[in-house]
């Protein structure tokens, strides 16, 4: 992929992996409650998202839409539809990005694509080992909850989740650069029942495959 679309995406490989830890915790007292319900309970689902990239000076922002899938352990999927489609597969053993408009494939091994990422929330670690929580006040309605990477040498600086009743209605991502990224999710299906077929990733004929 070019650095040229990467900028127009606004996001890095990593950052569009970082979507992938919050999807939806049951009804708790509080933010920290419900994240560790979500971890411990909710094995599968999918939802429909908005995500807005706003820069470090607040002057400019970046909107896509999408859906994502997943299923633990260590499956998920994101389809980015706008502005620009791409997908996001991880199988367990690799993560695949596909561009679709360059006919270009990005290749990582699993592990190494985590690493102490929120990403890893949803691979089923341990969030006591690799986030520090906290709870925060309410918003709008919502039960927010920080969870700070254990990680120093990491890409991101705060993580902040949040939930209405049941289900997950938010997720922000702040980098070590001052950029936010923000996902509202929307119909959540928890527990759905989604096919392991979907994360299986073949390149499109005549893609340009990268490994990293």
């Amino acid at each position: 992929m070019s650095s040229a679309r990467r900028r127009a995406l606004g996001f890095s490989f990593q950052a569009l992996l970082l979507c992938a830890a919050g999807w939806h915790g049951a009804a708790q007292a509080d933010g920290v409650s419900a994240l560790r319900d979500f971890v411990q309970n909710v094995q599968s689902g999918r939802a429909t998202f908005n995500q807005t990239v706003t820069s470090p000076d607040g002057a400019k922002k970046k909107t896509s839409t999408g859906s994502f899938e997943f299923l633990r352990p260590n499956r998920f999927r994101f389809d980015y539809t706008k502005p620009y489609e791409q997908q996001i597969v991880a199988d367990g053993v690799k993560v695949w990005l596909h561009d679709v408009d360059l006919n270009q494939v990005t290749v990582r091994p699993f592990d190494q694509a985590l690493g102490s990422t929120p990403a890893a929330l949803l691979a089923g670690a341990s969030i006591e080992r690799d986030f520090t929580l906290a709870n925060l006040p309410e918003e709008a309605g919502l039960q927010w909850v920080q969870a700070l990477p254990k990680a120093r040498e990491g890409s991101i600086r705060s993580l902040r989740v949040a939930f209405r009743g049941k289900d997950l209605a938010a997720f922000e991502i702040t980098d070590a650069f001052g950029q936010r990224s923000r996902l509202d999710f929307n119909r959540f299906e928890g527990n759905a029942a989604v096919p392991a077929a979907r994360f299986k990733f073949v390149a499109p004929a005549g893609a340009d495959v990268l490994q990293q």
